[in-house]
């Protein structure tokens, strides 16, 4: 076995972990602007060429999205969160919808069986939340709310991989319950059934009918918007 001596971390590494632990800390959260890179090299005490270089690393990495002419914006909290967006920007509907009924499924099953009061409250309000917006027409607001309703949801597994892969999936999610709100032509799935699982404690129904809820908006998209998506009508049955 050779061993080498080990090298301190290049000047450029250190910048990178500096700016790396303003995005994860939520210093500059997504979508923000960070300082321009004149106002970095003062503030860090490092040349401008220095900060070029950890921000062309960061937004090769998919943390930071270079503007030309306008500047630097948060676009992701992570590696991996980075690498999801990138994937699913590319990615058609029906893919999105699929591996969100794979993650929302698991983790209504999970919460069921782990969820405090708090949850409970939360998920409570966050579905009451949902159904105002909906009634009143408010189709942002609904898209918000019904992503605040699953997300709450989520964080009730209290299994913190699953959470920050849900987070990172978010941005996606947005896409795909708006879209799916239009081509449901209105008809809004309930998600009552899923809350009152999940406050009972019972995870199979939880996972029944989180499975359901999305089965019927894949039914309205892609190859199956002509006819029933499977397990939708076995889980209508009572």
């Amino acid at each position: 076995m050779t061993l080498r001596t080990a090298r301190r971390s290049s000047l450029v590494d250190q910048v990178i972990e500096q700016l790396r632990d303003e995005i994860t800390g939520g210093s500059w959260p997504v979508g923000a602007k960070i300082p321009p890179e004149p106002v970095l090299s003062e503030t860090l005490g490092v040349g401008r060429n220095t900060v070029r270089e950890a921000v062309r690393a960061l937004t090769h990495a998919g943390l930071l999205d270079s503007r030309q002419g306008d500047g630097t914006y948060v676009r992701a909290t992570s590696e991996l969160s980075g690498a999801v967006r990138r994937r699913l920007e590319t990615a058609e509907l029906v893919e999105t919808l699929e591996v969100r009924r794979g993650l929302e499924v698991e983790a209504a099953r999970l919460a069921a069986a782990r969820r405090t009061d708090a949850d409970i409250a939360a998920i409570t309000a966050a579905l009451d939340r949902r159904n105002e917006a909906w009634a009143a027409g408010e189709h942002a607001a609904f898209v918000e709310a019904d992503l605040a309703f699953h997300t709450a949801v989520v964080e009730a597994t209290h299994n913190r991989v699953l959470a920050d892969l849900y987070r990172d999936f978010s941005t996606a999610l947005r896409a795909s319950i708006g879209a799916a709100g239009t081509l449901l032509e209105h008809a809004d799935v309930p998600h009552g059934p899923i809350a009152e699982a999940v406050r009972a404690g019972d995870a199979d129904a939880a996972a029944r009918a989180t499975h359901a809820c999305l089965d019927q908006i894949l039914a309205s998209t892609g190859p199956w918007k002509a006819e029933e998506a499977p397990g939708v009508a076995d889980a209508r049955e009572p």
